[in-house]
């Protein structure tokens, strides 16, 4: 196997991750990709993404974005965006969201692949999905929140292994933790879409370390005007 490639939210824009995976000549032969989730939604070209990670043979966790869908799927009464698209997806595009897991164990990294975080001290089994889709950081008795700008963010206060990867809380910069690497850096809000590569069998580096192995590429404009600019 070649290179590993985990790519960050990609939220619709179709245009950034084709240039991220030519940017880095990716090869369905040899690499393997996998996405943090929230692959829909907000940007232009949802059902391009859905085809450009068929194409390419990747792998994506759940996303709160997806799960949103299979919730509109299995009865759920939710209007807007989600209800749209949802009535749009073909049987294909519903079969790549309904195998979406909700983490990917990658152990020749020594990595875990989940959207939003994991629970410091808690098995990933028992962690309340909802946590693994939208959590952002935890309050003063290390419960888990979902609140944008909170702290403290809850990869400053994960001690692995493995080293967990994730998305969902987009900022301008990646987070560097020491055994936890955010990756979300805010693509459909007009910021980047980044990956970590990883060569064949190569352990995942920790903290400030990790930088080395992101590859971004701009967003080509801003698609979504958040209430709260990433920070």
């Amino acid at each position: 196997m070649g290179r590993t490639v985990i790519v960050g939210d990609v939220h619709g824009c179709r245009y950034e991750l084709e240039a991220l995976l030519a940017h880095l000549e990716f090869s369905k032969k040899e690499d393997r990709l996998v996405l943090v989730g929230d692959l829909v939604i907000r940007g232009p070209d949802p059902h391009g993404v859905l085809a450009v990670v068929d194409k390419y043979g990747g792998r994506s966790v759940r996303g709160n974005h997806e799960n949103k869908l299979l919730s509109i799927r299995a009865g759920a009464n939710r209007g807007g965006e989600h209800a749209d698209l949802a009535e749009d997806l073909s049987k294909s595009e519903w079969a790549l969201i309904e195998a979406m897991p909700l983490w990917i164990d990658l152990p020749d990294h020594g990595v875990r692949v989940v959207h939003a975080g994991v629970v410091p001290g808690q098995s990933v089994k028992s962690t309340p999905p909802e946590a693994l889709f939208t959590m952002r950081a935890l309050d003063e008795d290390g419960r888990w929140n979902a609140e944008k700008g909170t702290k403290p963010l809850w990869g400053a206060k994960y001690a692995g292994p493995p080293h967990v990867i994730f998305g969902h809380n987009a900022l301008t910069e990646p987070q560097l933790h020491p055994w936890a690497t955010g990756i979300d850096t805010a693509c459909v809000y007009g910021g980047r879409l980044s990956a970590i590569v990883l060569d064949a069998s190569e352990p995942m580096p920790r903290g400030a370390k990790a930088q080395r192995k992101l590859v971004s590429v701009p967003a080509r404009r801003t698609y979504f005007e958040s209430k709260q600019s990433p920070r």
